[in-house]
């Protein structure tokens, strides 16, 4: 990958311009463990790769949401493997988030000057978690639909507010149609848009504050 990346620099002149970005020095102490939250970001686009090639066959009807999973899984060549990436890609996702902020708090690094940071990465397991319950409906099968149940009606126990949350989150007071392209526009659009932003403030905070080493 070295020698690939110099035959490219050769011809792009990329290391120049951005050669802060690219070599940094980095503290005393680190392991494998601070692996962890690149490994989450390498699920990540991997759940994106393959949410894109999914979405040219999904169909988020009421109707035909079941029958294109089915189509995904037996017909589409290699549809198998692309939704079973899709699905221990974003499972793996989370687990890394987590073990990431486990080291995270471990360290020390949770605290100032790096607050801020930890509560980017707060907001960013929460987008995980997100993710993988509007995608959970997807396949529109009843194990979907029973868990999508349960899960909204939990929300709506909320004081109060409880019956306006089960509105926003269902698009209704039953989980039907409306449900699915609403948890279809959210899993897409919604969650991967706020995803990025944190994303770019969590990279950018790392590249202005340093890592902090030792655990």
């Amino acid at each position: 990958m070295g020698r690939l990346f110099n035959r490219f620099d050769d011809r792009f002149k990329v290391k120049a311009p951005h050669k802060r970005f690219l070599e940094r020095s980095l503290p005393e102490g680190l392991n494998y463990f601070y692996c962890l939250g690149g490994l989450a970001f390498s699920c990540l686009l991997v759940s994106f790769a393959t949410g894109l090639m999914l979405s040219l066959y999904y169909i988020p009807s009421e109707s035909q949401a079941f029958k294109s999973i089915i189509t995904i899984q037996k017909e589409v060549r290699l549809g198998w493997l692309i939704r079973s990436a899709h699905k221990w890609s974003a499972n793996l996702l989370i687990i890394f988030l987590l073990l990431h902020m486990a080291r995270v708090f471990l360290s020390g690094a949770y605290r100032p000057p790096r607050e801020l940071n930890w509560i980017v990465g707060s907001l960013t397991l929460i987008i995980a978690f997100a993710s993988g319950f509007t995608g959970y409906l997807l396949p529109w099968d009843q194990k979907a639909y029973w868990a999508t149940e349960v899960g909204t009606s939990m929300a709506g126990t909320v004081p109060l507010i409880g019956n306006e949350i089960i509105l926003l989150l269902r698009g209704g007071m039953d989980v039907d149609g409306s449900t699915l392209i609403r948890f279809y526009s959210i899993h897409i659009l919604w969650l991967p848009s706020l995803m990025t932003v944190l994303l770019w403030l969590h990279f950018h905070m790392v590249k202005r504050q340093g890592i902090k080493g030792g655990l």
